[in-house]
């Protein structure tokens, strides 16, 4: 008679299986497989609760993530720079700008570093929700500490400028983000063009399309 042999999962392998399943789409196999840890006995770690976390943010469930965040604080985990990023992200797209800025905070206050990542998803929330001034204030600050803008972050700002019909200070930006050789992608040029069109600076609009094609951008 042959025994099947029991071998305990680890907190690497569920971790794994309860990426895939956020991955396929498969929301509640995820859950399932990160409540039956404990039972299985295997604690969740930092990661567990990361990937739960921006699960639940990515489908907009920002309140089942922020309690996820909460019982961490209770087990007395440490929560990373990951953790505070996919908060941060999915609090902003909800319009919480005030949470946002509490994490934020927090942050600071726990010593975990924000990153281009935690500055990006700030800078985008704040441009949406037309905080400009803000947004303009916090990218100088980003900058000063030596954080370098990539294409998202100036696309970001170019747009939130767009949206309050900055065009000016929006190609003054995209001439700085060309300066530091940083190169706008047809999201930035789909932005700056329609934005100029909406202006009656047809020339200038038809210019761009003719620099994207020229790019290899339009096709």
């Amino acid at each position: 008679m042959m025994v099947r042999a029991y071998v305990k999962p680890t907190t690497v392998t569920l971790n794994t299986l309860m990426d895939g399943y956020y991955l396929a789409n498969e929301v509640n196999n995820a859950k399932y497989v990160f409540n039956a840890m404990t039972q299985m006995g295997v604690n969740p770690d930092v990661r567990s609760y990361n990937i739960m976390i921006n699960g639940s943010c990515k489908r907009e469930n920002v309140d089942e993530a922020m309690n996820l965040f909460q019982e961490m604080h209770e087990r007395n985990m440490v929560c990373n720079t990951v953790t505070y990023n996919s908060l941060i992200d999915g609090l902003g797209k909800s319009g919480r700008i005030s949470d946002v800025w509490t994490l934020f905070y927090e942050m600071h206050d726990r010593n975990q570093q924000p990153n281009l990542i935690t500055y990006n998803s700030l800078l985008d929330a704040l441009c949406k929700n037309h905080h400009l001034d803000k947004a303009n204030e916090l990218f100088r600050k980003m900058t000063e500490k030596g954080i370098q803008p990539n294409t998202y972050t100036y696309t970001v700002m170019i747009d939130g400028l767009c949206k309050e019909g900055l065009l000016n200070e929006a190609l003054s930006l995209w001439s700085k983000m060309e300066d530091n050789g940083c190169m706008p992608d047809a999201v930035t040029f789909t932005i700056m063009i329609f934005a100029l069109f909406e202006k009656d600076e047809t020339d200038k609009a038809e210019k761009f399309v003719r620099e994207m094609i020229a790019r290899g951008l339009l096709k």
